[in-house]
């Protein structure tokens, strides 16, 4: 390549926002339009303290902590996300979020750490809320959310659909029968960005849910927001979200626009290449939508950005590459070099 030496790594991988109660029940929940903005928290609507799950996790380059061996992401990921789910009727779920938090280990890993992360910058996110939040929001008032604390420290609490929710909600409704709870739900990053914005110490996801929650700690939040590509994280949510045979041509619309990263390492000489997928007789560039896609590849690789017009250069100065697969830790998506020919013009 022109700016950079290849090196390979491997086979291919293939070879809505909505508002509505929170019942401690299943009863539907009707959803309405999502919110643009992050939401304006009041006075914290504070939960008893209770115990946090530790994160020891040294927030450094999106946290992947110096010199700790790399955890191996999965050998083959799934290509596409699952079906979307409403557990709750009117609450969609986030169930790529939900995976990663099932997936986490008794003790989290970096690794798992990281792929809570990345997969919590896509699809909706939900708070909870004291009082009637669409009320609220509608004669300007702020809201009232719901956190926790420990050791003088404040948590958003987060959920990632409706059985979340709930399983919140009764414990919140079995402390104080009259409590009137509603939930918001939000694109990620509007959540995300509120939790920085108002100075909590981090986002405690489904904390109601034992073996599949987590805290993400505030630094590592805001390295999400602040050194990743501008929201709304377009190339993420396509990449997550339902395909059809426009997929790939909005793909590369977006690719024309958006900074995306290549995964970088050195060799013994100290020179640097980007890592390739291979396989089928296929040579594709891996691409990433976020730095944070890089690191739970688990591989000690550098994320490393690339502009449009540069990816643009790196495809037409290498012939031979085929095209590219973009978040190859999964969901994934390959697109062909012919399909890519709006980027390589971009070199010109």
């Amino acid at each position: 390549m022109a700016l950079f030496s290849r090196r390979g790594k491997g086979d291919d991988p293939a070879s809505a926002s909505s508002e509505a109660p929170v019942e401690p029940d299943d009863a539907p929940a009707a959803q309405t339009a999502p919110q643009t903005e992050p939401a304006q928290p009041a006075p914290a609507n504070e939960r008893a303290p209770e115990p946090v799950p530790h994160v020891g996790i040294s927030v450094n380059t999106f946290g992947q902590a110096p010199g700790t061996p790399p955890a191996a992401a999965p050998a083959r990921p799934a290509q596409t996300a699952p079906a979307p789910a409403e557990a709750v009727a009117g609450i969609v779920d986030n169930v790529l979020l939900q995976q990663a938090l099932q997936d986490l280990p008794e003790t989290p890993t970096a690794g798992a750490i990281m792929n809570v992360m990345r997969q919590a910058l896509q699809g909706p996110l939900y708070v909870r809320a004291q009082g009637d939040a669409q009320a609220l929001l509608a004669a300007g008032e702020g809201l009232n959310l719901a956190i926790t604390t420990h050791e003088d420290k404040r948590f958003l609490l987060v959920f990632s659909g409706g059985a979340q929710l709930q399983a919140s909600a009764r414990e919140e409704i079995a402390a104080d029968p009259s409590a009137a709870i509603s939930a918001l739900g939000q694109p990620a990053h509007a959540v995300l960005r509120t939790a920085v914005d108002s100075g909590y110490d981090g986002i405690y996801l489904d904390h109601a849910n034992p073996g599949a929650r987590l805290v993400l700690p505030v630094d590592l939040v805001r390295k999400a927001l602040e050194e990743g590509p501008s929201v709304p994280f377009e190339l993420k949510e396509l990449i997550a979200g339902p395909r059809d045979e426009s997929t790939a041509a909005q793909i590369t619309d977006v690719l024309t626009r958006v900074t995306v990263w290549v995964a970088g390492g050195q060799d013994a000489s100290g020179e640097i290449g980007l890592a390739e997928a291979r396989g089928q007789g296929k040579r594709r560039l891996e691409v990433y939508s976020h730095p944070v896609e890089v690191i739970a590849m688990g591989r000690g690789d550098r994320p490393l950005p690339l502009t449009p017009a540069r990816l643009g250069r790196v495809l037409a100065s290498e012939p031979g590459l085929d095209g590219v697969v973009i978040d190859a830790a999964g969901p994934w998506i390959e697109i062909d070099r012919a399909s890519l020919a709006p980027v390589i013009a971009l070199a010109d």
